[in-house]
C-alpha cells in the first residue's frame, strides 16, 4: 500500500490527476494534466495494486499507443526527469 502511495505521489509530481478509480480499489487511472508536446497526446497512467506496478500509455501519432511499465518508484521518477530534460532540450 505504501509503494501505491509513492508511486501516486511521483505520478502527481509529473503532472498527472486522477482520472476514476476501479470499484474494488485495485487499480487507479491517472491523465496528464496538460500534454509537454502535441506528440504526447492522451497520457495516461494505471497504478495497480496487484501487480504494484504503474504503466503509462500515450499516443505519439494517431492510432499508435505506447507504453511503459515500472516495478519501483525511482526508475519512474527517472524516466520523468529524462522526458522532462528532452523537452528542454528541444
Amino acid at each position: 500500500m505504501e509503494k501505491n502511495r509513492a508511486f501516486q505521489s511521483a505520478a502527481h509530481e509529473g503532472g498527472f490527476v486522477e482520472l476514476n478509480e476501479s470499484a474494488d480499489g485495485t487499480v487507479l487511472w491517472l491523465r496528464k494534466n496538460a500534454p509537454e508536446t502535441a506528440s504526447e497526446m492522451h497520457q495516461r497512467m494505471c497504478i495497480d495494486t496487484k501487480t504494484n506496478s504503474v504503466t503509462v500509455y500515450w499516443t505519439t501519432i494517431p492510432g499508435k499507443v505506447n507504453s511503459k511499465t515500472f516495478r519501483d518508484v525511482p526508475a519512474l521518477q527517472e524516466w520523468f526527469k529524462c522526458k522532462l530534460e528532452t523537452i528542454l532540450e528541444r
